[in-house]
């Protein structure tokens, strides 16, 4: 196979098949604030060809910066080394020679010549005739041509020009097909249509000139990409222009894995793309870029295949109730069910069984019981959470003699460490305050001063040690574990306590050793108290 040669089947050799260009690397760039490095342009090319399978990328502008000259020639050798180099483009510009040459001398051999699609940028922004432009056009592609540089062409703001000048959009169309272009690429630059408005404009443009390849690039201003890129395919595009998590300017292109997704599964069409690689090509944008994609987003989101309803788990425990075409497997990624107040008892057996837990029905409850408490406290109990919240569960004494009803903790930079506490037993209250080293100090300090009332005498501490689940989530569980001294001969005993605060899960460890006092007290002396 010829380095040059595309290996992706083209529309011309099967007639289900559109091409997906992705812009990540060109137009998505123009997102305020992201800018990549060569290295990290070059690593992301890489990807998206060999990895997630897209047919052409567009790489860079022409004649920007140093950065971007750098950048191009470094994934044109890459390419070139691997036999992509044809799926390799920039945009350049009707600048006669210039653009040209800054691309060959990159290495690159495909240029996206930018024209105007629409009298009134004609007009207004080049302050150029018609028939000016066309001649400029004309020059730039036939210039390229003798450079040995195939030629792609942007009718920039086609959807405003196809509406409001359709005369001069022809016309163009009449230069343009003088020329040997690859491809036209009708551009809703400002992302104004709609899919009604795609599809009548897209086949005016299919039908009139039915042996040329169109291509769809649009915005999404309207949050219509999806659906403009579904409506331009069904009227006779033979591609679509896609950016990595819908990076671009203002709302951003149309999204990879929505595009791809929607035309696999709402057309008859069909695309090159690898879609269990979506997920981690999103990711790598992600961090690269600093652009954080929502966690409601479609196919990549870190929640979309999360159920959240106790009824929507019940429903695909008793057989795959809630489940769709857009099924997690599918994207190399697994059905969570999210635990808090709004969480059943199947959400909690779905976690149990992902984590081969068995426990029984009254221990069930009791966990049940403790989520829905968190929830209420707007924590959500993610799986890693789950095992801390058992342990806390199981090692809990069934009867509670001894409560801590209420403590407060004062902590700041010019003030000492205070603490109030309140302590139920035996139908008795006793309220302290103290000062201490640090909150947990202080806590202790009041503590013991609260439980002297009832003649209970507090273990030295021995051991404290926090622990969070993997994942550094700063809202994750916190599970505290203290080791306490035995008293006159007794073992030390250690307690267990799990809050997403750090010191209340603390004075849950503090509040359970209580307890296991009074269960002893209790026991020597033979009753409850």
């Amino acid at each position: 196979m010829s380095p040059d040669r595309q290996p992706h089947r083209s529309r011309e050799a099967d007639p289900r098949r559109v091409e997906v260009m992705d812009t990540t690397l060109r137009d998505g760039e123009q997102t305020p604030e992201v800018a990549y490095t060569p290295e990290e342009k070059l690593q992301l090319a890489r990807m998206l060809l060999a990895d997630v399978g897209v047919d052409r990328i567009e790489i860079a502008g022409t004649r920007v910066s140093e950065g971007e000259r750098d950048a191009a020639r470094k994934i044109c050798r890459w390419a070139k080394q691997n036999g992509m180099l044809m799926r390799i483009e920039m945009l350049g510009y009707c600048d006669g020679k210039k653009s040209v040459d800054w691309l060959r001398e990159t290495g690159g051999r495909v240029m996206n010549t930018l024209v105007k699609g629409s009298e009134a940028h004609c007009l207004g922004q080049l302050r150029m005739s018609p028939e000016a432009h066309r001649k400029r056009v004309a020059e730039t592609l036939s210039y390229a041509r003798e450079r040995k540089i195939r030629t792609s062409v942007y009718l920039e703001d086609w959807s405003s020009g196809v509406k409001d000048s359709p005369d001069y959009v022809f016309g163009m169309m009449r230069t343009l097909s003088e020329h040997r272009v690859d491809r036209i690429y009708l551009a809703d630059t400002l992302g104004i249509q709609s899919p009604e408005d795609v599809n009548r404009y897209v086949d005016l443009m299919t039908a009139s000139w039915p042996d040329t390849h169109f291509e769809f690039h649009c915005h999404n201003d309207y949050g219509l990409a999806a659906a403009n890129c579904l409506a331009a395919v069904q009227a006779g595009c033979r591609g679509v222009h896609v950016s990595v998590n819908g990076l671009g300017e203002r709302a951003g292109n149309a999204r990879l894995a929505e595009v791809a997704t929607v035309l696999a599964d709402h057309s008859r069409f069909e695309t090159g793309v690898n879609e269990e690689r979506l997920v981690g090509v999103s990711r790598l944008v992600e961090i690269f870029s600093g652009k954080d994609i929502s966690a409601n987003t479609p196919i990549v989101g870190a929640d979309v295949f999360t159920q959240t309803a106790g009824i929507h788990a019940d429903g695909d425990a008793k057989g795959d109730l809630y489940e769709s075409r857009l099924a997690p497997k599918r994207f190399g990624r697994k059905r969570r069910y999210a635990l808090g107040k709004l969480s059943g008892k199947a959400s909690l057996d779905q976690n149990l069984e992902q984590l081969g837990i068995e426990l029984p029905q009254a221990a069930r409850a009791q966990v049940l019981a403790r989520i829905v408490a968190l929830g209420d406290k707007k924590h959500t109990v993610v799986p890693e959470d789950l095992r801390f919240i058992i342990a806390d569960v199981l090692k809990t004494p069934k009867e509670q003699m001894v409560r801590i009803e209420d403590y407060s903790v004062s902590v700041g930079s010019q003030s000492e460490p205070a603490a109030s506490v309140t302590v139920a037993y035996g139908g008795e209250h006793s309220t302290a305050q103290a000062s201490g080293d640090g909150g947990y100090d202080a806590f202790m300090n009041a503590m013991k001063k609260a439980v002297k009332k009832f003649g209970l005498e507090v273990p030295r501490l021995q051991d404290f040690r926090v622990r969070i689940p993997p994942g550094g989530r700063t809202s994750a569980l916190v599970e505290t574990l203290i080791t306490w001294r035995g008293q006159k001969g007794e073992d030390g005993f250690s307690t267990l306590g799990v809050d997403p605060d750090q010191l209340a899960a603390a004075v849950v460890a503090t509040e359970k050793m209580l307890n296991a006092l009074a269960a002893r007290r209790a026991k020597k002396s033979g009753k409850a108290d």
